[in-house]
């Protein structure tokens, strides 16, 4: 298949689907041959609330280098909070104004923002949420119920802020659209809601079909709506709403290579080559629930070529459906607050495989890793093959230390910076096997340092943070062991055992946060506490597996 702009390879493929595809649904045949993503899109996602992390990541001409197609921009840089919706009232953002200020503030940075990504030869989206309007046009016009899509008012209004938009910035080519949450962090004077986000009927096809007319048609621009959280889990309600929206050159859907969200265990996703949109997978490369770059955890093998819980289905066997035309990376952000890095090493990783391997999928994985390991790290082929054993390992020891391979309890007890008291299955007849896993993991992450010690890599920096982040990933998999031990043992258990892994635990955390002191390259720490969201505040924490240990202190 020729390489074709993004209206022309999406009109191609959509002119070739009755042909190539038998049926509807994630059971079709494979009918094509492996080829080129026609899409490869990168974001970097900033804490909520917070100031921007450094990340080379912001450099749109690296993106360019590493053979993405295009950028998008988080939530809080999306053009909807640069138009001042003089077109429907010039009073929205009165001149002088604490809002105007803001606006005119945010719409010169994107501006820069956008006019660089452009320069690099980048097409430009913006992740934006819907519905959002300012404040003060829903106080002034009484818009109540502004996020309910079967409201002629709603629709109305969300027509003239696309058309300001894409007239505001006409560096813009397209929208990512998200409807599963709403952040107002970054957006002092704008409010948000939508109704019925998983209804195919009541939400999802009408401000699809809006999108499809006003961006697709009119403007001939570029609207790429993500699955999660709405129509990504549920097949009836995915073939709904592909069956409810006419095909068009300029729209696809955006779906997550696995079931809710980027968990090791769950379930690769049952709607990707559903349907007939053409689709891109999202993918995370700094993994918010498991360490987020503070530690190795090298995910591009099982999204590839198939983690062993997917049970066979991944990337590469979905590639050879004629649905599956991008890929959109994380390459950095997701979640809240840290751990925060100072190098991006486990990241850079992740995001070079996946982006190279989009490019031509022909190859293996493994040809794309060592690529990375020969190429960028400059390892010769026996230290190449050490870091090979070191990355896949990561993997291994962070599944089994974290949830386990039964896949039997909740995988974000911890999350981001925060620890909460660890769960174990319901069944306890599992605890054994599910223990003996933690164990398993501590002594890969053993087996990771001495690999990482043994590895000469030219770079100083990166030869330090690869020994100390294994080391982090030691340090926080012993916690996660000790914590799970005491929770199995109980309040009323053997008094030896406990004190023996309440021991272990204050080690373990001893030991990290000596490694923070004696290395500055350390990302920062976990905390012992556990994790809540607000949808107003953010992330707050809470109790966890501190105040769980504490009660074990006193049963001594």
């Amino acid at each position: 298949m020729p390489n074709l702009s993004f209206p022309a390879r999406l009109l191609s493929l959509s002119l070739m689907l009755p042909v190539l595809m038998e049926g509807k649904g994630g059971g079709a045949e494979p009918t094509v041959p492996l080829r080129p993503a026609g899409i490869v899109l990168d974001m970097v996602h900033n804490n909520p609330g917070e100031e921007p992390f450094p990340t080379h990541y912001n450099d749109p001409q690296l993106t360019k280098q590493l053979g993405y197609t295009g950028k998008v921009f988080e939530l809080f840089q999306a053009a909807q909070f640069g138009i001042d919706w003089s077109s429907v009232d010039p009073d929205i953002f009165p001149a002088g104004s604490d809002e105007r200020k803001w606006l005119d503030a945010k719409a010169a940075e994107l501006d820069q923002l956008y006019t660089a990504t452009k320069a690099a030869g980048l097409d430009l989206y913006c992740h934006t949420d819907m519905v959002v309007l300012p404040k003060r046009l829903v106080d002034k016009y009484h818009l109540t119920d502004f996020g309910d899509m079967s409201k002629a008012e709603t629709q109305r209004y969300l027509r003239l802020g696309i058309r300001e938009m894409f007239h505001r910035f006409p560096q813009l080519d397209g929208l990512v659209i998200r409807i599963g949450e709403t952040y107002l962090q970054g957006a002092p004077y704008h409010v948000g809601q939508i109704q019925n986000n998983t209804d195919p009927q009541k939400t999802i096809i009408p401000l699809m079909k809006l999108l499809r007319e006003e961006v697709c048609e009119k403007l001939n621009k570029k609207v790429i709506f993500r699955s999660w959280r709405s129509f990504d889990t549920n097949s009836a309600a995915y073939q709904a709403v592909s069956d409810g929206v006419e095909p068009h050159p300029n729209l696809c859907f955006v779906v997550k290579h696995c079931e809710n969200d980027f968990h090791r265990g769950n379930a690769f996703s049952r709607v990707l080559g559903m349907g007939r949109h053409p689709q891109l997978v999202e993918v995370q490369c700094q993994r918010e629930y498991e360490g987020k770059g503070a530690y190795p955890n090298y995910v591009m093998h099982g999204v590839i070529e198939g983690f062993e819980e997917h049970h066979g289905e991944s990337l590469r066997k979905l590639w050879s459906n004629p649905l599956a035309v991008g890929i959109s990376t994380w390459s950095r952000g997701g979640g809240w607050k840290g751990p925060y890095l100072t190098n991006e090493l486990w990241c850079d990783l992740n995001v070079y495989v996946i982006a190279k391997w989009a490019q031509n999928p022909k190859h293996s994985e493994e040809e794309v890793f060592h690529q990375f390991a020969t190429e960028v790290l400059k390892l010769d082929e026996d230290d190449a093959s050490k870091f090979r054993r070191l990355a896949l390992l990561s993997a291994d020891a962070v599944y089994r230390g974290k949830r386990s391979t039964l896949n039997d309890i909740t995988p974000s007890w911890t999350r981001d910076q925060f620890i909460d008291r660890p769960p174990l299955p319901k069944d306890s007849k599992t605890w054994p096997q599910f223990l003996q896993e933690k164990d398993e993991a501590v002594q890969m992450w053993a087996e990771i340092i001495s690999l990482a010690q043994a590895i000469h890599f030219p770079d100083p920096a990166t030869k330090e943070y690869a020994e100390v982040s294994s080391h982090y990933g030691l340090d926080l998999y012993r916690i996660y062991r000790a914590g799970f031990h005491l929770a199995a043992l109980g309040l009323e258990g053997d008094k030896a055992k406990m004190k023996e892994w309440i021991a272990e635990y204050d080690a373990a955390w001893a030991d990290c946060k000596r490694l923070k002191a004696e290395h500055p390259s350390c990302a920062t720490l976990y905390v012992d506490k556990g994790f809540r969201y607000e949808p107003s505040v953010g992330a707050l924490e809470k109790e966890g597996i501190g105040g769980m240990v504490d009660e074990f202190r006193q049963k001594q």
